[in-house]
């Protein structure tokens, strides 16, 4: 029932080392971007905790499995604070979800000054960039979902478990349920990080398209099985 997701965070700056004169314009759009980024140092945070609760839920779920029905009031607590775990987890999402539309209230803010763009290459870059990663937005928000629904079903798990008379094909059907659940959360994150991954490669042809010379930072994160 444990899946762990990996994450590739955008590339960050540490530091701007020059602009060509007169690239105002750029350099507007420069200022945004690396906001974007900023807003998403939240979102890198709730990974790091949510990869903490989900290995935390699996030791409570390889706990129940150990147990016979003789130990069922024992399972029922497991099975309580299991759920405690997935509530904290919800939390978390939240967070990252909130982390995510700051960015993105950020990113839009580049729209209006690309047209303003005098060079055509560096313009056609900006256009690129800003779609692609308009639909790493749309690709997180399906992720995010997709792992909403797959928190609910663990969540029912856990309280058909402090049921006595659950029946054992009850029980596997929904875990099969909660596996194909995870196919499309590890699906989602697979488009998500490739999405992530060019719109990193098209920032910096930006960047060089503009004139703008920077160092960059590179971080990626990864939830392990």
């Amino acid at each position: 029932m444990y899946r762990g997701i990996a994450i590739i965070l955008l590339i960050s700056i540490i530091t701007l080392l020059s602009a060509c004169s007169g690239a105002s314009t750029s350099e507007k759009i420069y200022d945004h971007l690396e906001k974007a980024v900023t807003a998403e140092k939240a979102f890198e945070k709730q990974q790091d905790d949510i990869v903490k609760l989900e290995k935390e839920e699996q030791k409570l779920y390889s706990q129940i499995i150990d147990l016979s029905m003789d130990e069922f009031d024992k399972i029922k607590s497991i099975a309580v604070e299991a759920i405690g775990v997935i509530d904290k987890r919800k939390e978390k999402i939240a967070l990252e979800k909130e982390s995510i539309e700051g960015s993105k209230e950020e990113f839009e803010k580049v729209k209006e000054l690309i047209g303003e763009l005098e060079k055509e290459k560096a313009k056609n870059k900006a256009n690129k960039m800003y779609d692609v990663m308009m639909n790493r937005y749309d690709a997180y928000y399906t992720l995010n979902d997709a792992y909403a629904k797959s928190l609910k079903l663990e969540k029912e798990l856990y309280t058909m478990l402090q049921k006595e008379d659950l029946k054992q094909e009850t029980l596997t059907e929904h875990i099969k349920k909660i596996n194909e659940s995870y196919k499309n959360v590890l699906a989602a994150n697979k488009n998500f990080n490739a999405y992530t991954e060019k719109y990193n490669k098209l920032k910096k042809e930006f960047y060089k398209a503009a004139k703008i010379e920077v160092t960059y930072e590179k971080k990626a994160k990864k939830k392990n099985e």
